[in-house]
């Protein structure tokens, strides 16, 4: 994954991320000043448009990884930062189609309902990948400079044993 794919994930993701926030807090916990207000808070309905803008860069952004980097991964045998890639991997696709169900749904108790488990889902999805950069951060201060991530160099194949089995290379 280059650097820019990786960038415009991060930054996608927390643009999406805050603004699906934001809008939630005004939504639940803002006091109308007028009773009769429609929204809670001045600033709702730009918290909202401003998440049904952001998710679809995010969406595009994934999918721009998702050949090179998402599928790739999953099919080598190097662990790095696994288990949080295959979480947000499982929970990607709800997360898009409950958003996408969230702008066609009319009921109210649909709407809530899809509203709080596209919450839990999105932040779910945050931390997986907040674990999932923490992870290969670590892993990237561990390696030498210019290193690649490789199990076995084919150098160092040709001075293994011949008792021990041999794995295959990753490329």
């Amino acid at each position: 994954m280059t650097t820019f794919q990786r960038q415009f994930v991060y930054i996608s993701t927390i643009a999406a991320l805050i603004s699906g926030v934001l809008y939630i807090g005004l939504r639940t916990f803002a006091e109308p000043a007028d009773p009769w207000a429609i929204v809670n808070h001045p600033l709702e309905p730009w918290a909202l448009k401003a998440h049904i803008l952001t998710a679809p860069i995010m969406l595009f952004a994934v999918g721009l990884i998702t050949a090179q980097h998402i599928i790739r991964s999953l099919r080598s045998s190097l662990p790095t930062g696994r288990q949080s890639g295959l979480i947000m991997t499982v929970l990607f696709g709800p997360l898009a189609l409950t958003g996408y169900l969230l702008q066609t749904v009319i009921s109210p108790l649909v709407t809530s309902i899809l509203s709080w488990t596209h919450l839990g889902l999105g932040l779910i999805c945050a931390v997986a990948l907040a674990i999932h950069w923490r992870v290969l951060q670590s892993r990237r201060l561990k390696r030498r400079p210019g290193a690649l991530p490789v199990l076995r160099l084919p150098s160092e194949e040709s001075d293994q044993a011949d008792d021990h089995p041999r794995s295959p290379e990753v490329t």
